[in-house]
């Protein structure tokens, strides 16, 4: 039977020190739930995001049968399903299974694996298989299955967009061979390709064993010297260390047509991306993205005619435009990504997304900002009609559009936490596309926030807290009351903030 779990112990960050021990891991599973005020949830891991068009089918149909119907993206690549109901019992667990979305009972939260979403897509290297051979490793390791649902793994095709999440161990491709990173340190390992999974799992059972005494839940948690000896020792078994500095933020992949000669490696310290809160159980309330969307009609494929119009972005009906300008085709695609609103799909959208899977490459690929790529190929003529249906659906297609880079928690009214509908209160304060990522949260807890360099805008009892964080820095914040006109010229004028 599946579990109800308790509540969430708060973020480190405002917290104030790191996650320990000191109580069980609370971070849900398909296996254990988490009690919200909607009903109960339930995350699904899906190693590198990569779902067959068969299993994104099989997710739908647990979303309906046992939840709300809708799917939720988190900043892991993973879908929580929500409105859960406690007559669920096995039958979620047999669907999942059936479909090979739980091949390890044991090690269902322990599959926390991140990768680069357009790694062999756009002339980046492949990583389908170093990816496959690493949730294989995991899943027959009776070791990894202690590992919390809050450790972390990357898999980064050399451009540095995963690398920059901060994971517990990090595995980046370079030419022929591997750099293995434990933690957030700037040392890294070279490693021959054909020993990188392995590696990776080593360095896991090598925390494991360090944790013991220290009682961290992931890498950064655990004492300097204790953090020093793992690396020294993971190191003396992988390879000659090197210094290469972690991304400090690392770009998502634009909205639009992906192809050869596109990637870019990422200059360390330079880009944006944003990650799970780290050592947090706050993530199960977490749905944060750029928008809400129009749904399609229930069953069908084809994309909503008509016009777009702003609406309620957390009312039943899911009619926010995302506001996607006309992009020129191009001549031919490896792969299309949208973003998700707020990271939220109504059933229509991912049935859409799901056909044009099954039409091309087969395949979805969830990211860890809360969207969507879809492999191809593509020709030219395929490419701007698929787009054109994903953005009729309310799909962003454009990072023109002002939804691009605003993320927010669950909120009211599902979160009891909560202080505000701050996904309401995101589109109300919907501007110009900003420099910056902002994030609304509706307590101290910050579920799900972006790490890196972003603006904080935090529900109080008496208005809102606006805040530029870069790293571990934060500035001292400015107090807007409760005025929706100054909140949103607040939060403009903060995300345009300059270099």
């Amino acid at each position: 039977m599946l579990a109800a779990m308790p509540d969430s112990a708060p973020s480190p960050l405002s917290a104030g020190g790191p996650a320990l021990r000191d109580g069980g891991d609370a971070c849900p599973g398909t296996l254990r739930l988490h009690r919200a005020d909607d009903g109960a949830l339930a995350r699904v891991r899906v190693p590198g995001g990569v779902l067959s068009a068969d299993r994104a089918e099989a997710l739908l149909a647990a979303a309906g049968r046992f939840g709300d119907g809708e799917l939720h993206l988190t900043s892991r690549g993973n879908v929580q399903l929500r409105g859960l109901g406690a007559e669920c019992g096995g039958g979620l667990a047999e669907l999942l299974a059936g479909a090979g979305l739980l091949p390890s009972a044991a090690h269902e939260r322990a599959r926390n694996i991140v990768a680069s979403p357009l790694a062999g897509l756009d002339g980046s290297p492949a990583l389908g298989e170093r990816l496959a051979e690493l949730d294989a490793l995991v899943c027959a390791s009776a070791a990894a299955a202690s590992l919390s649902g809050r450790f972390l793994f990357a898999l980064d095709d050399g451009r540095g967009d995963v690398d920059a999440l901060g994971a517990d161990v990090t595995l980046i491709a370079d030419g022929d061979a591997f750099l293995l990173r434990i933690g957030p340190g700037d040392e890294v390992f070279r490693i021959p390709a054909a020993e990188g999974p392995r590696a990776v799992l080593r360095a896991a059972e090598a925390f494991l064993r360090a944790a013991r005494d220290a009682g961290a839940w992931r890498v950064k948690d655990l004492p300097d010297p204790v953090r020093s000896e793992l690396v020294r020792a993971v190191g003396a078994a992988a390879g000659p260390a090197e210094h290469r500095p972690r991304p400090r933020t690392a770009k998502a992949p634009e909205p639009g047509t992906h192809g050869p000669g596109d990637a870019v490696e990422t200059t360390p310290g330079s880009g944006a991306a944003p990650e799970t809160t780290p050592g947090s159980t706050d993530a199960p309330e977490t749905t944060p993205g750029p928008g809400y969307a129009p749904e399609t009609t229930p069953g069908s494929t084809d994309a909503l005619p008509g016009a777009h119009r702003h609406a309620n972005p957390h009312g039943p009906a899911h009619t926010a435009a995302p506001d996607n300008p006309p992009q020129a085709p191009p001549a031919s695609a490896g792969a299309l990504a949208v973003d998700v609103p707020l990271g939220r799909l109504t059933p229509g959208q991912w049935r859409l997304l799901t056909a044009t899977a099954r039409r091309y490459g087969g395949e979805l690929r969830l990211t860890p900002w809360r969207g969507i790529v879809v492999p191809g190929p593509f020709t030219g003529a395929e490419a701007a009609d698929a787009l054109g249906a994903l953005a009729a659906a309310g799909l962003i297609t454009s990072p023109d559009s002002p939804w691009t880079g605003v993320g927010a928690c669950i909120g009211r009214p599902g979160c009891a936490k909560s202080l505000a509908d701050v996904r309401a209160e995101a589109g109300a304060a919907l501007g110009p596309a900003g420099r910056l990522p902002v994030y609304w949260s509706g307590c101290e807890r910050r579920c799900g926030h972006p790490h890196g360099e972003w603006i904080d805008v935090v529900a109080t009892p008496d208005g809102h807290r606006i805040s530029y964080v870069r790293g571990e820095r934060r500035d001292p914040p400015a107090t807007v009351r409760d005025d929706p006109a100054a909140l949103a010229a607040a939060v403009a004028a903060a995300r345009a903030r300059a270099l």
